[in-house]
């Protein structure tokens, strides 16, 4: 099973022609809800490569908690260990471009009443996985990564948003994901250097860390680096144009497609490879969630891209 401990929002998708400069105010024609939350997201995408998840988490005793708890039970993700809060839902609004790109912030509410004791012993067990991010209270994630790698779970941790959680922390994580640019700031707080090459950041975080880390770099692809210097590369498939139309949510999709190929006995080049190819079908489609492919999806995907011959470089 894989355990989500992680946060439950509303996306409220604002769209605009151009994002706003500070101090700029933008007008916009409407406006969309979505299910989102970097936890309900990434425990939406695992459940859709059709592994056995439980979310964890909180919501309000409102209709946006509704709503999200009834969606990812429909998408196959157990919802019981979702709490009721008196604070609202959390929210995050979304203001998306002609381009794809976004700009977000979030409302925490309810997030901020999640509990590490919500996950019981009993299944904190050794073929089990948990992924965590950075939307709860820093010290719930790290009494439950504590917990999780005393019981011999596999930890994975999206450091997303880059909020540092304690260097002693890193100890009981086995992986950590990180695009190229919280790879820098972590870099950064931590003393390693600020050198942008992502794959100079993954050898570096892993190393301290004595972890194995993934480093993203959208379209520059992703790569691992493992405690004992194993490096694996993966391209990305590159997204244009008119199929490009929402990039929200596509690196939860990658997380918590990852983590399901490795819960599903893939090696780690496997997974990169699943994950990379689900995170690019997710941008074209509008909202996190509801964007995010199946298994059968990907694999027709996969041999699609298979065919494709490879330019060879002229001399």
């Amino acid at each position: 099973m894989i355990i989500v401990f992680g946060s439950l929002n509303m996306d409220m998708m604002v769209h605009v022609d151009t994002l706003p400069q500070a101090g700029e105010t933008v007008l916009s024609s409407n406006v969309n809800l979505f299910p989102g939350g970097k936890g309900a997201n990434q425990a939406l995408a695992a459940a859709r490569l059709g592994e056995k998840v439980a979310m964890v988490g909180a919501v309000g005793d409102d209709d946006f908690g509704q709503t999200l708890t009834h969606y990812l039970r429909q998408n196959g993700a157990m919802t019981s260990g979702v709490a009721k809060s008196e604070k609202p839902t959390g929210i995050a609004v979304v203001t998306r471009d002609s381009a794809g790109e976004n700009q977000i912030v979030v409302a925490s509410g309810a997030n901020l009443d999640a509990k590490a004791d919500q996950v019981p012993n009993e299944i904190l067990t050794k073929e089990n996985y948990l992924l965590l991010q950075m939307e709860l209270p820093v010290s719930e994630t790290v009494s439950l990564l504590e917990r999780a790698k005393k019981a011999g779970v596999t930890t994975v941790l999206n450091l997303a948003p880059a909020i540092m959680i304690p260097e002693s922390a890193m100890e009981n994580l086995d992986y950590l994901i990180v695009n190229s640019i919280e790879a820098a700031q972590i870099s950064e707080k931590l003393g390693l250097g600020t050198d942008l090459n992502i794959e100079k950041l993954a050898q570096a975080l892993a190393q301290f860390g004595n972890l194995t880390c993934i480093v993203t770099g959208g379209v520059e692809g992703s790569i691992a680096v493992t405690p004992k210097g194993e490096t694996f590369k993966v391209q990305t498939s590159r997204v244009e144009g008119e199929d490009l139309i929402d990039t929200t949510g596509a690196g939860d999709c990658y997380c918590g497609t990852l983590v399901a190929g490795l819960h599903a006995g893939k090696n780690l080049n496997e997974a990169m490879n699943l994950a990379s190819v689900a995170a690019s079908l997710s941008v074209r489609g509008e909202g996190a969630q509801s964007s995010y492919p199946y298994l059968d999806d990907i694999q027709e995907e996969t041999k699609r891209l298979s065919t494709i011959p490879t330019p060879n470089p002229m001399n």
